[in-house]
């Protein structure tokens, strides 16, 4: 090989590595603001189940977005996804759309929005393991030590503070928890096909005939009784949490990878808790604040053993 040979070889070698390098800082960045806005779900959600049903809320939520999510696609002139592709968007519907609003509406009947946000802190090993079974990312094992201790933290955490209150509101969360998991690998593999918020626009799409029904059929007699706070909670839910964040959070798990970037979860407590304490003015306790503080060191180690 000559000279200018090996010279060019050299800087294309470069020019990847920096693209790939780029790539996947853009992931962590998408990652961070998908995970922001998600901070919020769980206080709104909060805020809306103290005036609706949680039936309600979920369906209403999902139909809304659903709605936003169709003008988009028709807007944008997307093509359809092809038949192999609907079994994947049936799972991110039933994980995200469905199952993990509904779960933590039930829940925080039972629970406040700051001990359902402890248990945020399992998302990021739930997602890990369903990227490994269903997106094909292979961690490095140091990864798996530093996300399975900040995951026993907040299990740890959450034995020791809540289950006393209420068992039942603690069983939706973790089954709301592994649901969650399963949507967002499920989405994020797809999303390096279609897009990220194609995905998520699709599967509202798919589910908005049934959400869009269920929403008349559990709509309150009278909508005069709900409080502004539980129609700005509902409406956050709406368009954040059911589609903007996931526009964001869908692109960085499909450019950054599903176990790596899925671990800034383990950051998401430590903003609902501040939102929590701030809108709702639950209390946050110190315990609380060290727990999350060791989780965001967990989230540093795995990070830099994701690949």
């Amino acid at each position: 090989m000559d000279k200018a040979a090996s010279s060019w070889a050299a800087s294309s070698w470069a020019a990847s590595s920096w693209a790939a390098s780029g790539w996947a800082a853009s992931g962590w960045v998408n990652g961070f603001i998908g995970v922001l806005i998600f901070s919020g779900s769980l206080p709104a959600t909060r805020v809306a189940v103290m005036d609706f049903d949680p039936v309600f809320v979920t369906v209403a939520r999902a139909a809304s977005a659903g709605i936003l999510g169709l003008a988009l696609l028709l807007l944008f002139r997307q093509k359809r996804p092809e038949r192999r592709d609907l079994f994947p968007l049936a799972i991110v519907a039933l994980g995200v759309v469905v199952g993990f609003p509904l779960l933590t509406a039930l829940a925080l009947k039972h629970i406040t929005s700051a001990h359902s946000i402890i248990f945020v802190g399992l998302l990021p090993l739930a997602t890990a393991i369903f990227g490994v079974v269903r997106g094909g990312d292979r961690p490095k094992p140091a990864f798996w030590l530093f996300s399975c201790l900040g995951s026993a933290l907040v299990a740890g955490f959450a034995v020791t503070q809540g289950l006393s209150v209420s068992p039942l509101g603690d069983i939706l969360m973790l089954a709301a928890i592994i649901v969650c998991g399963l949507g967002y690998a499920e989405g994020a593999a797809l999303s390096r096909k279609l897009g990220g918020w194609q995905v998520i626009s699709w599967a509202l799409v798919l589910s908005l005939p049934v959400m869009l029904a269920l929403t008349f059929i559990t709509m309150p007699p009278s909508l005069e009784s709900a409080g502004r706070g539980a129609w700005i909670g509902l409406a956050y839910v709406s368009l954040f949490s059911m589609l903007i964040g996931f526009v964001f959070w869908y692109r960085g798990l499909a450019q950054g990878g599903i176990a790596a970037v899925g671990q800034l979860q383990l950051l998401q407590p430590f903003f609902g808790l501040g939102l929590a304490a701030a809108l709702l003015h639950e209390q946050v306790s110190p315990a609380m604040i060290a727990v999350t503080a060791a989780v965001v060191l967990c989230v540093v180690g795995a990070k830099r053993y994701a690949k």
